[in-house]
């Protein structure tokens, strides 16, 4: 088990499309290995989510979960740890749900992006166990926030507004001073 480098934005490997895992190298030990050393990195850096293509793994998994999070209190129930390999979403319904979304490859940052609230997914996990769940809320915004770095898309791509992305430290500020606008 390792914690690996993650790639900031302006590192070209998060702008490339990863690759399929083949069926046959699911439970492969190298697929454990990286989904461990993913985790790892992931809880290390105090993250909800992480995708390959973030430790410059051009591959198609993605590692999501945690109890609490002081990025998102509001959110009480967490999101159970799961492993998508290749995993495809489909949009159910129009109606979107909006965040202020930060990444681990855009660190202290973050920017108001909306997404749709309700999504089918289909993916494998590590030992090649087939899911197929509809997903909705919260959940649905960090999985398809993820499933974005198999494609080369960054948060930051999703913007609602130019204007709505900023520092942490001074979007916080700038919600406590009258004047100024947050949303």
């Amino acid at each position: 088990m390792a914690v690996r480098k993650i790639l900031r934005v302006g590192d070209p490997r998060l702008r490339k499309v990863s690759e399929p895992i083949p069926e046959n190298e699911l439970g492969s030990k190298e697929i454990k290995k990286l989904v461990r050393d993913m985790f790892d990195t992931m809880e290390a850096a105090e993250g909800l989510g992480l995708a390959a293509p973030q430790i410059g793994v051009l591959k198609r998994i993605v590692v999501v979960g945690f109890d609490r999070s002081g990025r998102y209190p509001d959110v009480q129930d967490g999101i159970e740890k799961q492993v998508l390999i290749n995993p495809e979403i489909e949009i159910l319904g129009k109606e979107k749900l909006g965040f202020w979304e930060g990444c681990l490859s855009v660190p202290d940052m973050r920017g108001y992006v909306e997404r749709v609230r309700h999504i089918r997914m289909k993916w494998y996990d590590e030992k090649g166990d087939f899911y197929d769940q509809e997903i909705q809320g919260f959940d649905a915004v960090v999985y398809q926030h993820e499933c974005d770095h198999l494609d080369g898309v960054l948060y930051v791509d999703r913007l609602k507004d130019p204007r709505l992305f900023g520092y942490n430290e001074e979007l916080d500020s700038a919600a406590d001073e009258p004047n100024r606008v947050a949303v």
